[in-house]
């Protein structure tokens, strides 16, 4: 299961892959992929920190 959000029309997806390392995705409201994590992170909040690096301004839950 993934933890959402949305910020100025885009959504920004935290998830785990199939490695059980934790990415994010983010999506514009036209349904493509604009931005995702190069890597995998095996803590959820080191995640969300390269999200924020790279634009996420909403919290997902």
């Amino acid at each position: 299961m993934a933890d959402t959000c949305t910020a100025n029309g885009d959504t920004w997806e935290i998830y785990k892959d199939n490695a059980a390392d934790w990415r994010w995705r983010r999506t514009a409201s036209n349904g493509r992929i604009v931005g995702a994590a190069s890597e995998g992170y095996v803590n959820k909040s080191d995640c969300i920190s390269n999200a924020r690096r790279n634009g996420m301004t909403c919290n997902p839950s």
